[in-house]
């Protein structure tokens, strides 16, 4: 192999930092060369007492860096660190800084949270041990435990060779060859102060000619493990590229991640899907299947400890072609970043020996057997391994889903009411379902997030109450209690592959991102199945078919009749603008529909229950099964009553989850009749037993800040009470909840009436006016959809549609029209 190196002797710098650094990494990292170090209160070279200055300990520590670089060896530095029982293993610049600290500061001690060893990176001094087996430790500190005895120096310290030809003897050694130019070399070593700098013209020659950029440790980790190792793991580009283009999507602008993501092609649609990248589809490739096993396997793994890979995801498959042609794909990387991944394709000539190569591979990859795990979902999580994503068999409903070319001829050729059949395409479009998994960071192309199976989504929900379980009855402290959330936070991001992985703080993190997710991971998977491949010809009412499966009764109510007025006065009363950032967004109703579902129980069995409350709420996906109760007990809005039904007498708290997808304004509410039963309960704050409630049954009644007016509200039909009434502020001004929820825990008191078509609308915002002709100059590019609410996305809070999607799908219905 051929490598071109470059580098800054006289200003090593750091450690072996992660892949790709955040703005505020690298705004850390530049300060480097100036750290500001606690001192000590004893010079760990003399012995003698001190009292300096920080300035002046500074001063000092930056001459003697110098001085130590001058005078020794990288190799002299391993050595002094062996003999202090130091990890002398590393790039130079790792070895150089790791050195310095010790002899100036004085040798770390272990981590106190885990034992693991820490390391010097940039300001901070971070644990390179593990947590647990499914994570690394995330424990990180200025002001690091020092050990007490002095440090062992051997007697070279006093000399001053110094070779400059390391590196060259060691690559040249092992059969490399370094060359002063970057055409036909295999990869640019840049060290992390070039990094610092935004790269040399030699940086911007490889990145123009699609050359790997790569750290050191690329060298020293080829070099110890006898073989080069993948260099997305190593890769350094994404430091100095400035458009976000060719870099994974964790690194882009999050404008320009979420537009990549709404547009990305669906690579691998489950189980039997052939990955997109293989090529091998086109040539009528289907995943090999013996003995009942579908040789395909999809891989995550969240890892913020090592910094290596926070996250990272393998495809391993079988794929056989026309006339026998056995091949084994495999695909290994970053989501976005396919200029990096590590990927092969292999034809095999003897199918045995395929199946081999391909257990083999698992094993090397999770530390497990491969027909254990297939059969009987036996596995256990390895250190430092990846964890197999559980496909199912079927379409991920983003591939499977109606495309937006699709959507006018499908209602076209339908038989349904047309207000239904327009209900139906929304709910069969791929758009609110990839709106939905890009909006929580779940919107992996790679991966079929959306045809998992139950015994995956089952694995997350017991891990997930695992960990709220364990939090509850904790003792644990500071640090320690720190290294719990991370441990969860890494385990979870492995199961649930995310794009934007982070760590758990709070209660509201597991309510947004883990407990609301998974609903929502577990729903659209339950769509998936009703919508399955709709990829074909729409001439065979597709939608029709897909409406006799939902096992759900649909019809419009007339607009002159009591029902409908009556629900257009409930969700006026109880409606107030929802505003995001500058823009606020009012609601007018389009439809309303009559809905039974057969999944639940029916309105005459619950008009003959007591104390019948008509609700409202966001929940849609339950027109198959049935409303089902959260997955866990938090003490946060939706989720303070445990495993309850939970809904509210205010349109106002429904409308910010109803939206469908970023490119229409359209969105659906729910009116449920829920029976509280004889006994209601009263809070304003998180309940100390919902399991109590759970088993009793009761109904229970969480009180807002904000209530619907008492004086307003009706008795409806069937003595069904209507909470209909202006919405003012209530006297339980400390409530944690914003409005009234009610939870109610058996689901046969819940059953969902109907169903609210409506419109979301920007208010009190001017726009120019367009061209009279529908003429735009052709110099100006439409504008993208950026989002006004995009960071609210990149934050995971429920956005509405902005101004410019709306312009986009304006001037799309122009071109195609409005059943385009």
């Amino acid at each position: 192999m051929k490598v071109h190196e470059t580098r800054s002797h006289n200003h090593p710098s750091g450690d072996d930092e992660k892949i790709i650094m955040t703005r505020k990494q690298k705004a850390e990292k530049q300060e480097h060369d100036h750290p500001t170090k606690k001192p000590k209160s004893e010079d760990t070279l003399n012995g003698n007492a001190t009292h300096k200055s920080v300035d002046n300990i500074i001063e000092e520590f930056d001459k003697f860096c110098k001085t130590i670089s001058q005078h020794l060896s990288v190799q002299q530095m391993r050595e002094i660190l062996e003999a202090n029982t130091v990890n002398s293993s590393g790039s130079d610049d790792a070895i150089i800084a790791r050195c310095q600290d010790m002899v100036f500061y004085g040798g770390l001690s272990e981590c106190p949270v885990c034992g693991g060893a820490l390391e010097c990176v940039g300001q901070n001094y971070s644990c390179s041990g593990s947590y647990s087996e499914w994570s690394t430790c995330t424990y990180s500190t200025r002001d690091p435990p020092r050990r007490i005895e002095p440090i062992k120096l051997p007697d070279f310290v006093q000399e001053s060779a110094v070779s400059d030809q390391y590196w060259k003897s060691k690559i040249e050694k092992h059969g490399g060859k370094v060359a002063n130019h970057i055409i036909g070399v295999t990869c640019l070593v840049v060290s992390p102060s070039e990094r610092d700098r935004g790269g040399s013209s030699k940086v911007i020659e490889a990145l123009e000619r699609g050359i790997p950029v790569v750290r050191e440790a690329w060298l020293s980790d080829s070099i110890e493990k006898q073989e080069p190792q993948p260099m997305d793991a190593y890769d350094v580009v994404s430091d100095i590229a400035v458009d976000g283009k060719g870099i994974p999507w964790d690194m882009q602008d999050p404008s320009l991640e979420a537009l990549e993501s709404l547009n990305a092609e669906i690579k691998m649609y489950g189980k039997r899907g052939v990955h997109k990248d293989s090529k091998l589809d086109k040539e009528g490739g289907v995943i090999f299947e013996k003995d009942g096993i579908l040789y395909n396997c999809a891989f995550s793994i969240c890892d913020k400890g090592r910094r290596i890979n926070e996250y990272l995801f393998c495809v391993m498959q079988l794929i056989m072609v026309p006339e026998n042609r056995l091949h084994l794909y495999m695909k290994k990387g970053k989501v976005g970043d396919d200029a990096r991944a590590d990927e092969r394709v292999e034809e095999w000539q003897n199918v045995n020996d395929a199946i081999k190569e391909f257990a083999k591979l698992f094993e090397e990859l999770t530390g497990n057997d491969f027909e254990p795990w297939e059969r009987e979902k036996k596995i256990q999580k390895r250190p430092h391994k990846i964890f197999p994503v559980d496909m199912d068999d079927g379409y991920d409903v983003r591939y499977g889903g109606l495309g937006l070319r699709q959507l006018g001829a499908a209602a076209v050729h339908c038989k349904l009411d047309p207000m239904v059949a327009n209900c139906m395409k929304v709910l069969c479009g791929q758009e609110i379902y990839r709106y939905a998994l890009m909006e929580l960071g779940l919107d992996a192309p790679e991966l079929p997030v959306a045809m998992l199976t139950d015994f995956h989504i089952k694995r997350c929900e017991e891990t997930l109450l695992e960990f709220i379980e364990k939090l509850l009855n904790t003792k644990e402290k500071e640090q320690r209690l720190r290294a719990m959330w991370s441990d969860f936070s890494q385990r979870w991001f492995t199961l649930l592959h995310s794009t934007r992985p982070f760590i758990f703080r709070d209660h509201q993190d597991l309510a947004e991102h883990a407990a609301s997710a998974l609903e929502t991971v577990r729903d659209i998977n339950v769509a998936s199945r009703i919508i399955e491949n709709m990829s074909g010809a729409t001439i065979d009412d597709p939608l029709f078919d897909r409406y006799e499966k939902l096992g759900c009764s649909i019809s419009p109510l007339e607009k002159e009749s009591e029902d409908y007025s009556m629900i257009l006065k409930y969700l006026e009363k109880t409606y107030e603008p929802v505003k995001v950032g500058e823009i606020s967004y009012g609601v007018s109703v389009e439809n309303i529909f009559q809905v039974e579902v057969s999944a639940g129980p029916s309105y005459n069995e619950i008009k003959k229950l007591p104390n019948k409350v008509l609700l409202c709420s966001n929940l849609l996906r339950h027109l198959h099964n049935g409303f089902l109760p959260a997955v866990c007990t938090l003490p946060v809005s939706g989720y303070m009553f445990g495993r309850a039904i939970v809904c509210s007498d205010a349109a106002a708290e429904a409308a910010r989850f109803g939206y469908t997808a970023v490119d229409r304004p359209d969105g659906f509410l729910v009116l449920a009749v829920a029976s509280l039963g004889d006994e209601i309960t009263e809070v304003t704050s998180p309940p100390e037993d919902t399991k109590f409630l759970e088993e009793k049954k009761a109904g229970v009644r969480g009180l807002g800040r904000k209530k619907t007016d008492e004086k307003e509200h009706f008795v409806w039909k069937d003595d069904i009470k209507v909470p209909c009434g202006s919405l003012v502020a209530s006297e339980h001004k400390d409530s944690i909840l914003e409005f009234n929820e009610y939870a109610v825990y058996d689901p046969k008191q819940v059953c969902i009436r109907f169903l609210v078509g409506v419109k979301f609308e920007e208010q009190n915002v001017e726009y120019e006016e367009a061209d009279a002709t529908g003429d735009t100059d052709p110099s100006i590019s439409p504008p993208p959809i950026t989002r006004t609410d995009f960071d609210k996305v990149l934050a995971r809070q429920k956005p509405t549609v902005s101004k410019s999607d709306l312009e986009v799908h304006e001037r799309f219905t122009k071109e195609f029209g409005e059943e385009g």
